[in-house]
């Protein structure tokens, strides 16, 4: 429950505040907002996903998927040293927080989708 109310959250920031995600997109894919408001889209369908009985082992799966194929934005910011929209700069250890922190919850939604449905 809390990690698909937290996804959906965060999803729902993607369009309200678009642009302190952008920066840490990285340059080779192209429009930063394209991407932002995409992962936004796909963090509040994951979400919905992980709070619903039917669908939430399948949307687990999907999750961990998604949390490794967007975590090349958070490692552009940690070897670049990007801001966020708001000027905010992690320390080394504040992404290295933020690595153990989704590498968790990949582990939390492998778990998930190997619960028996009830």
């Amino acid at each position: 429950m809390i990690l698909g109310i937290f996804l959906i959250r965060v999803g729902i920031l993607h369009f309200t505040k678009p642009t302190w995600f952008a920066p840490i997109v990285p340059g080779t894919l192209g429009d930063p907002l394209f991407w932002v408001y995409l992962s936004g889209a796909a963090e509040i369908l994951l979400g919905v996903g992980l709070l619903a009985p039917r669908p939430r082992r399948s949307s687990a799966l999907a999750t961990a998927a998604f949390l490794i194929l967007v975590y090349p934005a958070n490692l552009n910011m940690w070897i670049n040293d990007i801001a966020l929209g708001d000027g905010t700069v992690l320390s080394g250890k504040g992404h290295f927080i933020r690595l153990l922190v989704q590498i968790t919850a990949i582990g939390v939604c492998l778990w998930i989708s190997r619960k028996p449905k009830i």
